[in-house]
């Protein structure tokens, strides 16, 4: 039990320097609203994850739900997807340094970093493939392994996140405006062609992913 916790972690360690546009919003994120509104944001991450963690585990039935409603699905998310990537491509930044202090805006970062994820197609991808991935590795896992196991993948995922938001925060002051905008069009460009590919899947592949 103890080798699939600790193997959890190193899985989760590698997994967290894989960057995306949830990275750029992240630190974006911390940076212009602060440590709190950043780890809102993470925490929002993560429970998509579970969410998506949970139907490549134990919900091989409900990937069938795909076939039923992939017409709206595929949608409902590129138009999500597309939204937020416009915003921020076409946003103008402009620093004040402020904390957000009041508890409905952290949880309106939750739900913006809940929703990136829980609408983009490519994050279950992601899952089947670290599901698999793990599978070829270690074989068939008992319900007793694979809770400690992703359990610690999904644990130390969320403590990286919330380094990434502490050390962004307290390296605000040094971060400029232009910097930031950078950030903004790199994280829009990444979530517009993520937007873009589920488009072509859904009308050339018929498939989502």
């Amino acid at each position: 039990m103890l080798e699939l916790i600790v193997s959890g972690v190193g899985l989760g360690i590698v997994l967290s320097f894989l960057t995306g546009p949830v990275f750029f919003a992240l630190i974006k994120t911390s940076i212009e609203k602060g440590f709190y509104a950043g780890l809102a944001l993470a925490f929002g991450v993560v429970i998509s994850d579970l969410i998506y963690m949970s139907i490549t585990l134990f919900g091989t039935s409900l990937l069938s739900f795909e076939s039923t409603y992939r017409i709206p699905i595929g949608v409902v998310g590129s138009i999500v997807l597309l939204s937020i990537g416009l915003y921020y491509l076409l946003k103008k930044v402009k620093i004040t340094y402020d904390e957000e202090p009041s508890r409905i805006r952290h949880a309106g970062y939750f739900f913006k970093g809940f929703f990136m994820c829980i609408f983009n197609p490519f994050i279950l991808l992601y899952w089947v493939s670290v599901t698999s991935g793990v599978y070829s590795v270690y074989g068939d896992l008992t319900s007793h392994q694979l809770i400690p196991f992703f359990g610690a993948i999904l644990f130390t995922l969320f403590g990286m996140d919330t380094l990434k938001a502490y050390f962004a925060h307290k390296l605000r002051y040094k971060i400029k405006e232009k910097s930031i905008q950078n950030l903004n069009r790199i994280a829009g460009v990444l979530i517009i062609i993520f937007a873009l590919k589920l488009i072509y899947n859904l009308i050339f592949a018929h498939t989502l992913i």
